[in-house]
């Protein structure tokens, strides 16, 4: 079982638990292959690698590794599903960042953890995952999305006027900052702040919530995932902006539109012995906590 290591390599507090983990798989016989930006990081830092272990691309890491550690926060992990594309390679994401909602592993739990990776103490979770596509031949930069797609206004545009439709049923006409259409996964993310309902992985659904919407009737709104949404921003040359998972390729449909469906393939995340949705909901939220006196 070879793991691939990639991860930010903007956040500096990544390499020291970096050379940490490489020395504990190096001392523990795992095999192991490193990300080319992770290769790089580490020989600009003057650190001495085996060249064995580096993958010649990005290409080649997917080829070569079995499991991935993606060591960062929630947009480290989210940047490696976009990565790994329709290969659907299980991720272990090790939390760096602040939230760590996807992550299933503290950094400083993690070599506890490889242990029960190694005598195979672990559960593959199947997550939803969401893929776009525009009217017109036009390929967009990410069309699949683990949180969401979201169509925003941009600049000093006006509400947008977003026609939606599901399973060519019309179901309304939004007008609104935006709208999002998230996963299971993605109703903890955008939507979630936007007053979303949070939905467990695994319950078959796709979630519509407009951003700031003009009528406070028109709420967050739960559809079967084999649903296919119809989305058009009715006046196209209003300034707007069309992404997925929040990257910053951001594409403008102009007087395209664009359909949002369930994909063929989903992402495999680990999970270990003692993890389950609901605990990290109430860790993570803090639910039940009480203000220390």
């Amino acid at each position: 079982m070879k793991l691939g290591i990639t991860g930010n390599t903007r956040k500096e507090g990544l390499w020291d638990s970096l050379l940490e983990l490489i020395s504990f798989l190096n001392s523990s016989d795992h095999d192991y292959v490193l990300h080319p930006s992770i290769y790089q990081g580490l020989k600009e830092r003057a650190q001495s690698m085996d060249d064995i272990a580096a993958a010649d691309s990005v290409a080649d890491f997917h080829d070569k590794a079995d499991i991935l550690l993606s060591l960062g926060g929630d947009g480290t992990l989210l940047n490696t599903v976009a990565e790994l594309g329709e290969k659907q390679k299980p991720i272990i994401g090790v939390n760096h960042g602040r939230l760590g909602f996807l992550s299933s592993v503290e950094r400083n739990e993690l070599k506890h953890r490889l242990k029960h990776l190694r005598s195979g103490e672990f559960e593959v979770e199947k997550r939803l995952i969401l893929q776009a596509e525009l009217s017109s031949e036009r390929r967009l930069p990410q069309p699949w999305a683990m949180n969401e797609f979201t169509i925003q206004r941009s600049g000093d545009a006006g509400l947008l006027a977003i026609e939606v439709r599901v399973n060519d049923d019309y179901l309304n006409t939004y007008w609104a900052d935006g709208i999002v259409i998230s996963t299971p996964t993605g109703s903890t993310a955008y939507s979630l702040a936007l007053g979303g309902p949070i939905m467990t992985p695994g319950c078959g659904s796709i979630l519509i919530t407009p951003i700031a919407p003009h009528t406070l009737t028109a709420r967050p709104i739960v559809i079967p995932d084999h649903s296919s949404i119809h989305l058009k921003v009715v006046e196209p040359k209003k300034p707007h902006i069309f992404t997925s998972d929040g990257f910053s390729e951001k594409e403008t449909l102009v007087s395209d539109s664009v359909t949002i469906r369930k994909a063929q393939h989903v992402v495999n995340l680990i999970r270990f012995p003692g993890q389950d949705y609901f605990t990290t909901l109430r860790t993570k939220l803090m639910w039940g906590a009480r203000k220390e006196n």
